[in-house]
């Protein structure tokens, strides 16, 4: 039986955390070749792509630098789809926020999309086959009467739902899908540990929210673009 990615080249970033690794393993599960930008000089040493023979690990690659970030997808062969789990989280009253962790927010969140965004499109038009790209938004970037106490990361991430829809709008000319999810509250370990008594059942699983991503991605997608999908669970 084909699968639905086999020997489609796929971007992945945010590889090393949670969401970024279920996306990755879900995708060479449909045969897919993947592509993994990584930040640091050397891969962690218990990374659980190394080796893999459809994994390709790109280190040194600051997804807030431009250059860095297109010279990664000049070297991706016929890039077929780029996801983007790159980001990061804070939190803290307006009054405690200084620029500094609203610019890390928006750094973290909006210039690595923006820009992982822009190196995938340009190589996809030189392609000239189509192509889906995902980003990774957030509830509180689409309801922001969620984002009482993380200001910063609420507007990083509404920023991000923006960017897909009118990049959706742009890119339909070139055959080029483009689409986002936005979690609320996703069920790993960081966050079993920092909210202990939450009902963990009423969150998003990594699997069920990589799986959503992962379809907006496919061959399958033939019509679906400028949705920023709402995967909130039973919260």
């Amino acid at each position: 039986m084909t699968k639905s990615f086999e020997a489609r080249h796929v971007v992945v970033t945010g590889a090393t955390g949670a969401l970024g690794a279920a996306i990755a393993r879900h995708l060479l599960a449909e045969g897919a070749i993947c592509h993994l930008p990584v930040s640091r000089a050397k891969a962690p040493d218990d990374f659980e792509f190394a080796g893999h023979d459809r994994i390709h690990i790109a280190t040194g690659v600051d997804l807030t630098d431009a250059r860095a970030v297109d010279a990664f997808y000049d070297a991706v062969p016929g890039l077929w789809a780029s996801v983007h789990a790159a980001g990061g989280f804070d939190m803290g009253a307006i009054e405690a926020v200084d620029p500094d962790q609203f610019g890390r927010m928006m750094d973290l969140n909006a210039r690595t999309t923006f820009l992982s965004c822009r190196g995938a499109a340009r190589s996809m038009i030189a392609g000239s086959a189509g192509g889906r790209i995902v980003n990774v938004s957030a509830r509180a970037g689409i309801e922001p009467r969620k984002g009482g106490g993380m200001v910063a990361y609420a507007a990083s991430k509404a920023a991000v739902a923006a960017l897909t829809v009118a990049l959706a709008e742009e890119l339909k000319v070139a055959d080029i899908l483009v689409n986002a999810v936005a979690p609320s509250t996703l069920d790993t370990k960081a966050n079993r540990d920092a909210m202990p008594k939450a009902d963990f059942a009423k969150w998003v699983s990594l699997e069920a929210a990589a799986a959503a991503i992962v379809q907006l991605a496919s061959p399958a997608n033939l019509v679906t673009s400028g949705t920023v999908a709402a995967i909130y669970g039973r919260a």
